[in-house]
This record gives C-alpha cells, structure tokens and sequence, in this order.
C-alpha cells in the first residue's frame, strides 16, 4: 500500500484521510442546519387583493342603450342598479340628463371609420360591440370582471357574483348563454353568448381584447350585431364561451310561465327582452310585475324561482314550487322529470312558419289549452323576512270554474316557509341544506287537520317540513328537489 509523506516527518494513510474528510463535512451540515443565525426568517407571503372573496364591487357592468330607448328602459334599469354597490355605467350615442337611480351615462366615440355591410341591419352594432374597449380603456380599479348587457337586461347581481365566484378571473373566461330559440342559434352561433342576456369577461381576458378589437372589428363588417362581432374576435384569441344555465336571452313571445316555473337548479342570472312578453304575474303590467318579483329577489336572490316538488300521496297530489313566483298543484302523481321540462307557455320568438323557429334549447311539454285540464295555479302575494327564515304567501289565480277534487278546490292560498339559501362559491347548482314548509290555507279552518311530516329530501342532506292543512298526511308523502 503506498504512503504519502509530508515535510519527511508526517506520514498519513489514505484510509484516514478519507474518514477525516467525511467527519469534517458532517460537521458542516450540522452547522449549517442548526446554529442560530443573526437573520430572520422571511415574512410569510402577502396574500393579493385578489385573494378576497368576490363581491359586487369587483364587477363592473357595461350597458349598451341608445338615446332614444333609454327613457323608457330607466325602470328595468333601476331594479338591479343601486349606486352604493353597484359599478356600472350606461353608453349611449349622444349625452342625455343625468339620474342618479340609473348608471352613468358614458358617450360611445365615433365609429364612422368602420364599415358595416350587413343589409338590413343597424351599424349601431358597431358602436356597442366598442363598448368592451371603451369601458376596459377607463382603467377603473378593482375589476375583475366585466359584464355587458342591453338597457332591458334585468341583472339579479348577487346571483352573478356568487356564478362569477367560481371562475379565476385572473384566467381567460367568456362567460353567458345563447338563445332559448334553436332557429336563432342555428342563424347566429351555438357558441356564441347572445348579449341581450348578458356576458361577462374576465379582466385578465378583456384587456388583451379592448387592444386588438379595433382591428379585428375591421375584419367583420359583414356580421349583423354586436355579441357577434365580440364572439368572433375573443374566437380569434383562442377562447370559447363557458355556458351558465342562469344567463336568459329569452328569444321568446307570449307567457313566461313555463319557463319561470321550471327554472333550472342554477342561480338565475338575467332576463331580457321582458317588454316583449306577458307580464310574468297576472293583473298588472310588466313593469310592477317585475318589481314584485324583486320583492323576492331583495329577500332570498340565491332561492328565487329555484324548484320544489312535493307529493300527497293520501289525496294524490303533486306541489311544484318555484320559490318567490309560483305553486302549481297537479291533481294525481307526475314524475319528476316531467316536471322538469318547460310547459310550453310561449311562442317562437321568430313569426315563422319555418320547424326551426318553432324548436328550443330545452325539454318542453304541452301547456292544455282548456284552463280545466291544468294545474291550479298560486302566485306570489307577499313575502315576509324574519329572524328564523321567510314567509312567502301565494294565492290562488282563478281562470275558470272547474270541477276539481275537493282537496284542491277549498284552498285558497299556500304559505311557504323557508330558510335563506346560502350558496358556496364553489356550488354550481343548489346542492345545500334545505329547510322548507308549505301550509295549506282552506276556505273553512275550522275543518282543518295539520300534520307536519320530517322528510329526507333525496340526495340533500337536508330536513323538509311539509305542513299540510285540510288533508290526513300519510307516512308516504315527501318531497324531491331537482338535482
């Protein structure tokens, strides 16, 4: 074995040298985990602003109207607009006298300088489609999305932040919905959100869009309106719509009852296009009709229209409850998913006598046009807010005289109870505790007997109290919410 010598004096063994080497290493590592250094520790990171929850101050909408609609449309506008919390502003083609119950009026810039070569169409469209960049290039602080609609959008806006809540805004989203009418999306897009009933950009995603709109609008003039001209420039980005069941076009004429009294598991979002149909309660016009919906709405937002079936089975009931709008009582026991589908309360929003005019979005049924054959109908009378829940009262709306089991004819009027509907961000459709009591009022309470019945709700982990009066509840009634 050869040796190494140093100065001729010091001799050492390889073997030893190598230990030495290895003692003297761990006890580096031992000093550099745990001696005390004279640095502190890094703070722990500063969460972002956008971190927060989201909340209506980090929407802004932008509303599309014109100098001549915009009187007239002040009163939808001023259902969901309130200045203390909500951002929003209102772009027309020429300055009008300002209201403080409406947004503020923002004047569109010129747009001569783009053609437009749709025939028959209106090249307003052009003007509207700018709005994205026009309210994007205002630079106000805190957006993190921005929603666009028409002066006669009716918004239900906690419903849309607690929708827009389950997005990342700091991500690319185009968020809304197409038309009822499968002839208009045939016309127009599948893919496309049709804007009368709203859309919302994401902010990350609206400012690289406000900087190539000008330029890609150049590219479109043959297109007719203006959420076209928006699709096909967010298409040339890459980004598709995300479809939300609560944003409605309603593309439709005539009753809204079908549609309100089977409303999707989803928050709603939006109406539109409400002067072009029946007022949504009967005996006044559209304009209180609306307004006594928000009684609700302002209420319970995340419960409104939201869809309860109960059955009698001793007296062969079926109850659908669209919270805050309507009961329906159907004489004999339907199925579910019969109930799920819209009756077919409306006309084609189209005057056409072409099939796909007639055709829509969703599962439909006839509506009988002998007042007899349908089921007693409740409207929402009055709501009434308290410490342990709401009280919502509906009455009942006579047609017409019928003959009808007397279980039904002797009532007059339904009392719900219902605790506030608290959905979490991440909840897509209505998927928490429910706690719900229908009381039957009946033209002779002396003759009343209650029961109250403590029911499983299927797939919710929730108690519904069906409190029936004027009828011996049997073990076997129960209630099913729509999932």
């Amino acid at each position: 074995m050869p040796s190494i010598t140093f100065l001729k004096s010091l001799t050492i063994n390889p073997s030893r040298l190598k230990t030495f080497l290895l003692i003297l290493s761990l006890l580096l590592v031992l000093y550099v985990f745990f001696y005390p250094h004279p640095h502190p520790p890094p703070p722990p990171p500063i969460p972002r602003a956008s971190d927060s929850p989201l909340t209506r101050r980090h929407v802004l909408f932008a509303i599309a109207s014109s100098s001549n609609s915009f009187p007239r449309r002040k009163p939808y506008l001023r259902l969901w607009y309130s200045p203390n919390s909500t951002r929003a502003f209102t772009f027309l083609d020429r300055a009008v006298d300002g209201d403080d119950a409406v947004p503020p009026v923002v004047v569109s810039g010129d747009t001569s300088r783009f053609p437009y070569t749709f025939r028959g169409g209106l090249r307003s469209a052009i003007r509207v489609a700018r709005v994205v960049k026009e309210v994007v290039d205002r630079d106000e602080e805190g957006v993190r999305w921005y929603v666009f609609g028409d002066d006669d959008t009716v918004f239900f806006v906690d419903n849309l932040v607690k929708t827009l809540a389950k997005y990342d805004h700091d991500r690319w989203f185009y968020i809304g919905g197409n038309s009822e009418s499968y002839g208009q999306n045939l016309k127009y897009s599948f893919d496309m959100a049709f804007g009368g009933g709203g859309f919302a950009i994401s902010h990350s995603l609206a400012r690289v869009l406000a900087r190539v709109l000008d330029s890609c609008l150049l590219r479109y003039s043959h297109l007719y309106g203006s959420d076209a001209r928006v699709f096909s420039c967010l298409a040339e980005l890459g980004v598709g719509l995300t479809h939300e069941p609560g944003f409605h076009q309603v593309d439709m004429r005539g009753s809204l009852f079908g549609m309100l009294s089977s409303h999707p598991l989803s928050p709603l979002v939006s109406l539109h296009h409400l002067d072009a149909v029946e007022p949504i309660f009967p005996d006044i016009n559209k304009t209180q009709a609306i307004k006594h919906l928000f009684e609700a709405v302002n209420v319970d937002p995340a419960r409104i229209l939201q869809q309860t079936v109960c059955y009698d089975q001793s007296n062969s009931l079926t109850v659908s409850v669209a919270w805050g709008y309507a009961i329906q009582v159907f004489n004999g026991n339907e199925f579910l998913p019969d109930l799920l589908s819209l009756q077919r309360t409306f006309l084609p929003w189209r005057r056409s006598v072409t099939v796909d005019a007639s055709r829509y979005m969703f599962n439909i049924r006839e509506y009988p046009k002998d007042p007899c054959k349908r089921p007693v109908t409740f409207f929402l009378e009055s709501i009434v807010p308290g410490k342990s829940g709401v009280w919502s009262y509906y009455t009942r709306h006579l047609v017409k005289e019928c003959v009808i089991p007397n279980a039904i004819k002797n009532l007059k009027g339904i009392r719900v109870f219902s605790e506030k509907l608290e959905l979490d961000i991440e909840q897509s459709s209505l998927d928490s505790a429910v706690h719900t009591e229908l009381h039957w009022i009946a033209t002779s309470l002396d003759a009343e007997v209650h029961s109250v019945l403590h029911l499983i709700v299927p797939s919710f982990d929730a108690v519904v109290h069906f409190a029936m009066h004027m009828m011996a509840a049997s073990p076997d009634d129960y209630c099913m919410l729509p999932t």
